[in-house]
């Protein structure tokens, strides 16, 4: 069964269906906390009355394909099993509560193993390494298009990079899907804080993306929101990924996002470049692929981030 029809099989129409599911006919929630630490979602961790901890985020219900597309995401990073990834339980939405929900398996914390950085960068380089051609969607067999035009880049469906709607429109070249589904979605959205002297310079480098990034010599599946927040230390003490907003890209961008909001350790760079080479060249495109979080975060938080968006353009 592919990754995102078992995603598809795991939506409820409650959270007691669900947790029968999961756990049996005779399971029931016994306690639940509060779990604070995200902003979108309100998160809670549920006591059973077996005695199973779980992790729950909830939202309105009008916002349940929010869920859908994170358990796909998690699914698919899941599958290559390279990287540790939170068991999926289930998605839904229970009118009786007047919320959509998903539920994973809790995560334990722990200290981390002596080596944890240098097992985290291999373990993302191997993600990044692994096949992930299922998770593009494809054409119907009479429109499949020519070796040549095989679409590379996207992902099965569009999903969210925060609260944004992230488009994974399938395109057969890297350099047009980051213009089309990441640069240009965003620059749309933010028009009002743009100046003219800063839109034509926007439009000059959208023009001239292909002098400024490479297409990669292979596709990667991406977490594509990996930074500090998303990575927790589980019960064994290495690297558990949490919330993506995954696609099939580049795998610059994953650690393009890693340098964004305060850098990971030098271990952990060199011991991801043993197992997949970084290219000199990612010194100059890390900028590039840090503005599509930076234009987010322009829409979503407002014009404190102007001047980092500005900043990247001019230096261009």
């Amino acid at each position: 069964m592919k990754e995102d029809d078992r995603a598809m099989n795991m939506s409820y129409f409650s959270l007691s269906d669900a947790l029968r599911a999961a756990f049996g006919p005779d399971a029931e929630i016994a306690g639940q906390k509060r779990v604070y630490g995200g902003d979108i979602n309100d998160a809670w961790e549920l006591r059973l009355s077996g005695g199973q901890r779980i992790f729950m985020k909830t939202n309105q219900i009008k916002n349940a394909r929010f869920f859908e597309t994170e358990q796909r995401g998690l699914e698919a990073m899941r599958s290559t099993g390279a990287i540790g990834v939170p068991d999926l339980l289930g998605t839904g939405i229970d009118r009786q509560r007047d919320f959509s929900f998903l539920l994973l398996d809790y995560i334990d914390s722990a200290s981390k193993i002596r080596d944890y950085w240098e097992v985290f960068g291999r373990q993302l380089a191997q993600m990044h390494r692994a096949d992930c051609m299922d998770f593009v969607r494809t054409h119907p067999p009479e429109e499949q298009p020519s070796a040549v035009e095989e679409t590379r880049y996207g992902f099965m469906e569009d999903n969210y990079i925060g609260a944004t709607v992230q488009k994974n429109t399938p395109k057969p070249r890297w350099t047009d899907f980051y213009r089309d589904c990441r640069l240009l979605p965003q620059i749309r959205m933010a028009e009002r804080y743009f100046n003219p002297g800063l839109r034509r310079k926007l439009d000059r480098f959208l023009s001239h993306l292909d002098d400024y990034i490479r297409e990669p010599g292979f596709p990667s599946l991406v977490h594509g929101d990996l930074w500090g927040g998303n990575v927790l230390c589980g019960g064994d003490g290495r690297a558990w990924l949490i919330d993506p907003a995954a696609y099939v890209g580049d795998f610059e961008t994953d650690l393009a996002m890693t340098e964004l909001f305060g850098r990971f350790p030098q271990a952990f760079y060199d011991a991801y470049h043993e197992v997949n080479p970084i290219d000199p060249g990612y010194r100059e495109r890390k900028r590039l692929y840090q503005l599509y979080h930076l234009l987010n975060h322009l829409n979503l938080f407002g014009a404190s981030y102007l001047g980092s968006v500005a900043a990247i353009v001019d230096a261009l």
